[in-house]
C-alpha cells in the first residue's frame, strides 16, 4: 500500500495538492529573523504575488566616521533616486568608481581602527594591550604560518629564542620542542663530537653501575 505526502502552505494553511503548485521560499533577511536564513513552502500562486508585488529597493552600506563596521540598511529604490538632485541616479551609479576593498581596509586602519587579534589574519601582530588565550593559542598552532604572513607585511616575526616574545605568546613549551629537536641537527665534527660524548656518557654509566655494584657487595 503507497503512501502520499500531503503539504500544506506555510503562509496560508492551503492544500498544495501535486508538486507544480509548490513553490520554495527562503526567507534572508526580515525583522522577525533569528540567527539565519529559513525556508518555507507555499503556493506557486502565492509566490508568483509576493513577486508582483516586490518594492524596487537599494541595498546601501553606510560608512559612518566613528564606526568600525559599516551600517546595512534596505530602502525604496525611489527614495534613494531622489537624493541625486546635481544628476540622475542612473547616471550617478554609471559614472560611480568600483568598490575597491583594500583602499578602504587600509584607510581605516590608519585611522586606528581595532584589529580583531584574535584570528588568524591578525594575530601575532605587533599591539599594546593584553595577549588573550585565543590569540596565544593561535600562535602556538599556526607559528610558522603566521611569521610567514608578518614577514610578508614587514612586521617583526615571534623568535622562540626571544624570552619576550616565549613569555607573551606562552611559547615555552613550543621552545623546548623546537629545541630538542634541534639538538639533533649535527654537522659531521659535531657528530663525532656527539658521539665521542656519548661513548663517554656510557662508560661513566657503566662505572656508576660498578661502583653500586661494589657497595652492595660491601653490605653483603
Amino acid at each position: 500500500m503507497g503512501q502520499k505526502t500531503v503539504r500544506f502552505s506555510d503562509l496560508s494553511g492551503q492544500l498544495i495538492m501535486h508538486d507544480d503548485a509548490l513553490a520554495r521560499i527562503v526567507v534572508h533577511e526580515h525583522p522577525e529573523l533569528g540567527d539565519g536564513p529559513v525556508e518555507i513552502e507555499a503556493l506557486t500562486e502565492e509566490a508568483e504575488a509576493m513577486e508582483e508585488a516586490a518594492l524596487r529597493v537599494a541595498v546601501l552600506d553606510l560608512y559612518l566616521p566613528d564606526d568600525i563596521e559599516p551600517r546595512r540598511i534596505v530602502l525604496e529604490a525611489d527614495a534613494f533616486d531622489k537624493l541625486a538632485t546635481q544628476s540622475s541616479m542612473e547616471e550617478l551609479l554609471t559614472a560611480a568608481r568600483p568598490v575597491r576593498r583594500s583602499t578602504r581596509s587600509s584607510a581605516t586602519s590608519s585611522r586606528g581602527e581595532r584589529l580583531d587579534y584574535a584570528t588568524r589574519e591578525h594575530a601575532g601582530k605587533p599591539h599594546k594591550g593584553k595577549i588573550t588565550d585565543t590569540e596565544q593559542q593561535l600562535v602556538r598552532d599556526h607559528l610558522d604560518e603566521i611569521n610567514e604572513r608578518l614577514a610578508a607585511q614587514g612586521l617583526r616575526t615571534i623568535s622562540l629564542t626571544d624570552p619576550e616574545h616565549v613569555e607573551r605568546y606562552g611559547l615555552k613549551q613550543l621552545a623546548r620542542e623546537r629545541n630538542v629537536e634541534l639538538e639533533f641537527e649535527f654537522g659531521d665534527a659535531d657528530e663525532d663530537a656527539a658521539g665521542g660524548r656519548g661513548v663517554r656518557d656510557q662508560a661513566d654509566v657503566g662505572s656508576e653501575i660498578n661502583f653500586d655494584d661494589e657497595i652492595a657487595a660491601d653490605v653483603a
